[in-house]
């Protein structure tokens, strides 16, 4: 896979052997990394921190910038008061997507939290990312996150004060896809009872 842009720049790269040279060998073979191994190399500590496994290889997740973190707050506070009894939101925690392990800025997950103690989940109803300069990074995690049956996924794009809105995973991608803002509300499908003004959301 080749991101470009400021995904670039966080890339930490696939892990490498180099192949017993024969004639008809050039350069070095690329070994995608599984969920297993991603977990029990950072526990050994040979995986920097701040990482996600993103389809079998492993990239920095980008540093918060000052306008990231104060969205994230800030969609917290809107969002909690709508989380239905059976759900419950997880911020910045793994979920096993095939052969990736990513850290959604916020997960609304069907069930109980306490289920969760022993595996990560492996979908959500809704997932949410805030992008100040990672769009594109972002957005190549939609086929992951897609593939794993996540019912709906918003792109929150703060310097544009947007939110992209994909919905109805089939196979490993999103049937359906809106842009809303800026300015008006999103509210979720399948929760409906999340709705975001983005006039509060974006207020300076």
């Amino acid at each position: 896979m080749n991101l470009r842009g400021d995904a670039a720049e966080d890339y930490v790269g696939p892990m490498t052997v180099t192949a017993t040279p024969k004639p008809a060998a050039i350069g070095p073979q690329v070994w995608p990394l599984g969920v297993k191994a991603y977990r029990a190399l950072g526990d050994l500590g040979l995986i920097p921190e701040a990482t996600e496994l993103l389809y079998g290889q492993i990239f920095h997740k980008m540093s918060k910038s000052p306008l990231h973190s104060g969205l994230v707050r800030r969609l917290f506070r809107l969002l909690l008061p709508g989380v239905p009894a059976d759900c419950f939101v997880s911020q910045e925690q793994p979920m096993t997507c095939g052969d990736s392990e990513l850290e959604p800025d916020f997960s609304v997950i069907r069930g109980n939290e306490d289920a969760f103690f022993t595996e990560h989940p492996r979908t959500a109803e809704l997932v949410i990312e805030v992008c100040v300069s990672s769009h594109e990074y972002d957005r190549s995690k939609l086929r992951a996150y897609a593939g794993a049956g996540v019912k709906e996924c918003w792109l929150v794009l703060g310097p544009e004060k947007q939110i992209e809105v994909h919905r109805q995973p089939q196979g490993e991608q999103f049937a359906e896809h809106a842009v809303h803002g800026p300015g008006g509300s999103v509210t979720s499908v399948v929760v409906p009872s999340l709705t975001v003004e983005l006039d509060r959301l974006f207020a300076a």
